[in-house]
């Protein structure tokens, strides 16, 4: 099939139980391969105080491959050379991305386009030109391949620079009425997935998806959103990111204006044309200071060897001193070691344990509590 035994290990180590990608990335940190981390997780778990959670089977993991490849996609890990620098930078980036097309668009400078489903026919045609604007000016658009403005800016970017990221598995077409318009994105854009083949998009997997859609894009740009939207927490995630955002204004009468317009009474940049965005976006365009960037990140996702003091930290009792100070209410882990006295990374260590054991729920801000 073309893949190593490290990203074989690698993937069985995703679709273990309790490993997201926090404690994806902690496990690697810690132990040095994915195999050296499967082989610690009944270990961890106990010392969490919980059962030894369920790793991925071997048959299982191997039809998972063997059907991406039917796909004609391949797969991209987190600590790969190409994996792109902007998403690396999140707290809980993708362990592992499914693509299909050209996967050279992540060397683009990208922006984010995104906005409401039921969205009007100005909107969508603005959106539609702002995109192909865009894409002229050497930008590539993501989004998120939802009806109305993410239909309109891969319209106005197909053939020449569009990133679809969707919820589901890569084989998977939703909205159904997209089915075209996904498969023209897998031969002359770039297709990208985290769930694996035969995933059926669930509520909980969109905002994973809105955190990819942020996090590849130097800004994001909303057209038209409601309040409590899904744009709004693409927004939301983005400005998390330390990325631009940007917002279309509207007409207060409006409902679909509504959402546009709160995000730049609260600090958004308003933007009406794509000298607007291209001007915001412009910062990022350091070469050689994004590749230190990108080098010290991969360089903290990267396979190394764990040292002696780290492996013998890892094998020694855990501590559960840190028990107390959790409850179901969130907190930051910050503050845990603060209010602890233990040292960050054995404090990391023993939410890693609890997270193994499924008795940690973890939550944007770099927050945790029990599991209720």
């Amino acid at each position: 099939m073309g893949e190593s035994q490290e990203a074989f290990d690698q993937l069985r180590l995703i679709r273990s139980e309790n490993v997201g990608p926090v404690t994806y990335r902690q496990l690697i940190r810690r132990f040095g391969s994915a195999a050296r981390a499967l082989e610690a997780l009944p270990d961890l778990a106990a010392r969490g105080g919980g059962r030894s959670p369920r790793i991925a089977d071997e048959k299982q993991i191997a039809a998972e491959m063997q059907a991406v490849h039917k796909l004609g996609a391949r797969f991209l890990f987190l600590g790969d050379d190409t994996y792109p620098a902007l998403l690396a930078e999140l707290g809980n980036p993708p362990p592992a991305l499914i693509w299909r097309g050209r996967r050279d668009l992540l060397e683009h400078p990208i922006v984010a386009m995104v906005g409401a489903r039921n969205a009007s026919a100005a909107a969508c045609r603005f959106a539609r030109d702002l995109a192909n604007s865009l894409v002229e000016a050497g930008v590539a658009i993501v989004s998120g391949l939802a009806k109305g403005i993410d239909t309109a800016a891969h319209q106005g970017s197909l053939g020449k620079a569009t990133i679809g990221v969707i919820a589901g598995g890569p084989d998977i077409f939703y909205p159904p009425e997209n089915m075209d318009l996904q498969r023209s994105i897998a031969e002359r854009g770039l297709l990208l997935a985290e769930q694996p083949p035969g995933t059926e998009p669930r509520a909980r997997h969109f905002p994973y998806r809105n955190r990819i859609i942020a996090g590849l894009a130097r800004g994001t740009v909303v057209v038209e959103a409601a309040p409590r939207s899904g744009s709004l927490i693409t927004a939301r995630l983005a400005a998390e990111a330390g990325r631009q955002v940007m917002a279309i204004p509207g007409s207060p009468l409006d409902p679909r204006s509504r959402g546009c317009n709160m995000l730049i009474r609260d600090g958004a940049n308003l933007v009406q044309s794509a000298d607007d965005v291209l001007e915001l976006v412009r910062h990022f365009d350091d070469r050689a200071e994004a590749a230190v960037r990108s080098d010290e990140i991969r360089g903290n996702c990267k396979f190394s060897n764990i040292g002696e003091a780290d492996l013998s930290a890892a094998q020694s009792p855990g501590d559960m001193s840190l028990l107390p100070l959790l409850s179901v209410t969130p907190v930051a882990v910050d503050e845990l070691v603060r209010q602890s006295g233990m040292s960050p990374s054995s404090v990391q260590l023993a939410l890693l344990e609890l997270d193994l054991a499924g008795r940690l729920a973890r939550h944007a801000g770099a927050r945790v509590s029990l599991s209720s």
